[in-house]
C-alpha cells in the first residue's frame, strides 16, 4: 500500500477532447497565435489544430535542432487529468499497469490504462505522483475522457477525478543545450529523470517535469494556459537559435527510438506483452485492469511481437504495409517513416512469433505492389542521451 506523508509540491493548475466524446469542438493551443506568426502547418490531433511543422525550418531542420542543440514543441493538446482524495495513489495503482508504490513523490511513472477484459492499451500515460492523495495524468488528447471515464466508474466516494484539458499549457523543451537554456532562466535542471520540480518564468508559477518523447535530454513545462504566450517569448529571447518544432518531428524523433504511438503501435488490439512495452506492467502487483489476460498471455507467448526494421533499399516503410518473409506475410508496420539521424528509412512492425526470425535477417515490405528489402533489428534505431 501507498502511505501518505507529504507532497512534493502543489499540482499544477492544467481539459479534454477525445474519440466518442460528444464534445465535437475543434481546439487551439493558447499559443496558436504564435504558431501563425511563426509559419506553422497545422494538422488534427485528438481534436486539436495543432502545428505540425514550420515553414522556418521543416521537419529534418526540427529534427537535427533537437538531437544537436535544442527545440521546442507546443503540446498542449496533451489530456490532463486530476486524482484526489485519500489513497488516490492506491487508487490509480490499483487501476493503471505500471507499480506506482515504486516510485516517491516528486517522481513520474510510464503506464498504461488497459481494458481489463482483454488486456489491449486504452491509453498510455505519465503519472505524476505528487503526494499519496494526489495523482496527476498526461494521457493522449484523444483518449482523455475515456481514461476519465474508466476512472471515475471505478473511483470509490473518497476519490475525485477531475477532467481538465484546456486551463493548462505543456512545453517540451528537448535537445543536449535544454538545460543550458532553462538553467539560464533560473528554472530548476538538476533533478533525475522521470522527476519534477517547481519553478518560475515569466511570472508564471509551473513544473519542470524531467520527461520527454525525443530520446534525448529534454524537460516538459506545465502551466497555466493564461501564461503559455509569456513563458514561450521568454524562451525564444534567451536562446535566439532555439527551434521551434511541430508534432512531425515530435514522430520522427520517437520513431527512430523505437517509443510506441496510441493508435499505431499500441491499441485495445494491441497489448503490452505484444508491444514489447511489459516493463511498464507491475507483473507482481495484486491487481490492475487487464491483469489475468496480460498474465495469460505472458505465460504463453504471444503471437506477435513488436520489433524494429531498416530499409536496406532506398524505401521509407510506411504503416499497414504488410511484411514478407519469402512468399510469407510475417507481420504489418505499425510507424515508418525516414530517420534524418540514419538517412534511410525505418520502421516499427509487429511480426509474428512463429516462426522464430532472429535479429539480422532481411525482410520485404510491399511498398505499393514493390518488394523492398529492410533488416530486422532491435530499436532504438539512435543511441539514446537518456539514461
Amino acid at each position: 500500500m501507498l502511505t501518505s506523508r507529504g507532497g512534493a509540491g502543489k499540482l499544477p493548475p492544467m481539459t479534454d477532447v477525445t474519440s466518442g466524446s460528444a464534445d465535437t469542438r475543434l481546439r487551439r493551443s493558447p499559443l496558436h497565435d504564435r504558431h501563425v506568426a511563426a509559419g506553422a502547418k497545422f494538422a488534427l490531433f485528438g481534436g486539436w489544430e495543432m502545428p505540425l511543422e514550420y515553414a522556418r525550418g521543416g521537419v529534418r531542420k526540427e529534427h537535427t535542432a533537437v538531437r544537436g542543440a535544442v527545440g521546442v514543441f507546443d503540446v498542449s493538446h496533451l489530456g490532463k487529468v486530476r486524482v484526489t482524495g485519500m489513497g488516490a495513489a492506491d487508487f490509480v495503482n490499483a487501476c493503471l499497469s505500471n507499480d506506482l508504490a515504486r516510485i516517491e513523490p516528486g517522481r513520474a511513472q510510464y503506464t498504461l490504462c488497459c481494458d481489463d477484459a482483454a488486456g489491449g492499451v486504452v491509453d498510455d500515460i505519465i503519472a505524476y505522483l505528487y503526494a499519496y492523495d494526489h495523482v496527476f495524468l498526461i494521457p493522449n488528447a484523444a483518449n482523455t475522457a475515456e481514461v476519465v471515464r474508466r476512472l471515475q466508474a471505478a473511483a470509490p466516494s473518497p476519490i475525485t477525478i477531475t477532467d481538465e484539458h484546456e486551463a493548462y499549457a505543456v512545453l517540451a523543451v528537448q535537445g543536449p543545450r535544454s538545460a543550458d537554456l532553462l538553467g539560464a532562466l533560473g528554472l530548476p535542471t538538476e533533478h533525475d529523470y522521470m522527476s519534477f520540480a517547481e519553478g518560475t518564468l515569466a511570472g508564471a508559477d509551473l513544473t519542470v517535469c524531467r520527461t520527454g518523447y525525443t530520446g534525448e535530454l529534454g524537460y516538459e513545462l506545465i502551466l497555466p494556459a493564461a501564461d503559455a504566450g509569456g513563458v514561450w517569448d521568454a524562451l525564444f529571447a534567451a536562446d535566439e537559435q532555439l527551434q521551434a518544432c511541430g508534432l512531425a518531428a515530435r514522430d520522427t524523433l520517437r520513431t527512430e527510438m523505437g517509443y510506441p504511438l496510441h493508435g499505431q503501435d499500441l491499441s485495445r488490439e494491441i497489448t503490452p506483452v505484444q508491444a514489447r512495452s511489459g516493463w511498464a506492467v507491475g507483473w507482481d502487483k495484486p491487481a490492475f485492469w487487464g491483469r489475468a489476460a496480460l498474465v495469460a498471455e505472458k505465460s504463453a507467448g504471444p503471437r506477435r511481437r513488436l520489433r524494429g526494421l531498416v530499409a536496406v533499399d532506398r524505401a521509407i516503410p510506411r504503416p499497414g504495409m504488410v511484411v514478407y518473409h519469402g512468399e510469407t506475410p510475417v507481420g504489418t508496420v505499425t510507424s515508418g517513416t525516414f530517420s534524418p539521424t540514419r538517412k534511410q528509412g525505418i520502421a516499427l512492425a509487429l511480426i509474428d512469433t512463429e516462426p522464430a526470425l532472429a535479429e539480422g535477417v532481411d525482410l520485404e515490405v510491399d511498398i505499393r505492389g514493390r518488394r523492398a528489402t529492410v533488416r530486422l533489428v532491435r530499436p532504438p534505431f539512435v543511441d539514446p542521451s537518456v539514461r
